[in-house]
Parts: structure tokens; sequence; C-alpha cells
């Protein structure tokens, strides 16, 4: 006889569609400065992490949405040394990062520390102690904020913020003035990534006016997509550079790079992925030609 679980989460995926997953136990409920925060063990996913009611990352498939993240925009760098996170409480966008061998330094801003601090004790599979890394500087801090005042350039900039909610405190680094803030801060031949929200059909309008927006900063801006299950779907990022375009790597020389660059092996991405990653579909394609926004402090994009 099958036992039907008790209790539910429900995500609101659109304000007209849900997904829900049988949960085990709760781990972690409240609330921090910013926004609310839950940790759950799900029977699906394993243990996830929740804002503000929305899934950011599952135990069991978070590889493919980190890898997808990280490594299109390190392994496009010829050698990147210096590397900047806004976000990723979870610390995997950390450990993706340090499993590149050129990677000096990384510092990461992410300004609620309660979250990180959830994660840290909960969430270690995550993180797998990138925290204690010595190359890596961990700021509590307004993200816009610390790259307007430091002098540092970067070599890679990771963007792994929380959608922009209204209300929340990331919708701010999603406009145009934020994409040109950024780019004084990057190398002369460094790449940026980041996660830019749902490319389900009927929902792609956050991710198009994202990629607008990316092109008012950017001469090189390669929009991409990966199926993330416990997201319920396709989901967006974007790979900017001045410099370096995506598509002209080959799949042999992607492999090459991550067999002489990272010092663990990886189950999603690799040069065969890399060159499926870029050819998004027609409905997408369609979409982007469609809708011309551009996010400015005046006129923000929110998700639903």
């Amino acid at each position: 006889m099958t036992t039907v679980p008790s209790t539910w989460f429900v995500e609101f995926v659109t304000p007209d569609t849900i997904q829900q997953f049988a949960v085990k136990d709760v781990l972690y409920f409240g609330r921090s400065k910013y926004q609310t925060v839950e940790v759950i063990e799900t029977v699906s996913f394993g243990k996830c992490l929740i804002l503000d009611g929305k899934i950011q990352s599952c135990e069991k498939d978070e590889f493919i949405y980190h890898e997808a993240l990280v490594h299109p925009a390190m392994i496009l760098h010829p050698n990147p040394e210096t590397v900047f996170i806004a976000g990723g409480g979870e610390g995997a966008t950390l450990r993706e990062v340090l499993a590149h061998k050129t990677v000096k330094k990384v510092v990461m801003v992410d300004i609620d520390a309660e979250v990180i601090d959830v994660c840290k004790r909960l969430l270690p599979a995550h993180h797998q102690g990138s925290f204690d890394d010595p190359r890596v500087e961990l700021l509590h801090l307004d993200a816009r904020k610390y790259l307007a005042e430091t002098k540092e350039r970067f070599d890679v900039i990771i963007i792994d913020l929380p959608e922009p909610i209204e209300g929340g405190p990331a919708y701010l680094l999603y406009t145009e003035t934020f994409y040109r803030l950024l780019k004084d801060k990057l190398a002369a031949d460094a790449t940026f990534a980041l996660q830019a929200g749902s490319t389900c059909l009927g929902t792609t309008r956050v991710y198009t006016a994202i990629n607008n927006t990316l092109k008012t900063a950017f001469s090189v801006v390669a929009p991409y997509e990966v199926n993330v299950p416990s997201f319920g779907g396709p989901w967006g990022f974007s790979l900017a550079s001045l410099k370096f375009d995506p598509l002209r790597l080959s799949p042999e020389e992607v492999d090459r790079r991550i067999s002489h660059r990272l010092n663990k092996p990886l189950a999603f991405y690799d040069g065969q992925t890399h060159q499926g990653l870029f050819f998004i579909p027609k409905y997408l394609r369609d979409a982007m030609d469609r809708e011309t926004m551009v996010i400015t402090e005046d006129n923000p994009v929110f998700i639903p």
C-alpha cells in the first residue's frame, strides 16, 4: 500500500500554475532581514533551499544549475584568476568556481548573512566546505555598493541572485545601470554570466528583458538554457563578454580546457553540452525578437 505524504511544499511557478513537492522534513523556517528562508527535505530532490517561496536549488539536481552557471564563463576565459560572485548563498556556485586550478582569489558578496549561516549548517552537500577555502573573501554587503566602491578588476563575474521580486533585495541588480557598472569592473579578457529566470513557454518576459538590457553594455551576449527538474522546466542563463564568443569554442577545445584546469570530474557540463547550450528553441528566439524591454531603475521588471 502506498503512503501518501501528509506534507507538501507548494511553489507558485506563475500566479496560475503550481508545482508540489512531497516533504520529508522541514529543517528550517525563518525570516532574515531581507527575505523568508526555508530549508526542507523533499522525497524526490533531497534538501532544498527556498527563498521568498521560490526554490533556489535542490540537492539532487543542483549540479545541473551550478555547472551551467559557472563553467561556460570560466572555460571561455583563457586564464581566470580573479572571480567575483554576487549571491550564491548555498556555496555551490563558489564550489564550482574553486574547482578551477587557475583561480587565485574569489570575492563572494551576499547581503544576507543569515542565509549563508543556514546553508553552512544544513546544506553541506551543496558547499562541500568551499567557504573555508583560503582563496575566498566572503563579504555581507550590497553587491552593487561593493562594485561601485572597489578598485579591483575581475576576470570572471558570476551573478547568482534570486529572481527580481518586487520588494526583494535583488531587483536593482538586473538594470542597465548595474550592468554598465559591472562592465567597468571587468578586466580586458573578462567574461560574465548570470542566471536569468524561467524560459518556460509563456513566462519569458523577465528573461528577454535581462538579455535586452545586457546588450546595452556588452558586445557579446549569448543566451542559453538548461532543464532543471526541480525548477519545473527550462531555466535561462546568459553569458556576456567584450571579447570572447562562446559559440567559437569547439567541443574539443572545451574538453581540453576542462581536463587541464579542473580538479574534479563534472556531471553535467562538457564540450558536447557546451555546444548545445546556446542553441535555444525557436519560441524563445522569437520572444527575444518580439519583446524589447530594457530594464532601468525607473522601469524595473519583476517575476509574476
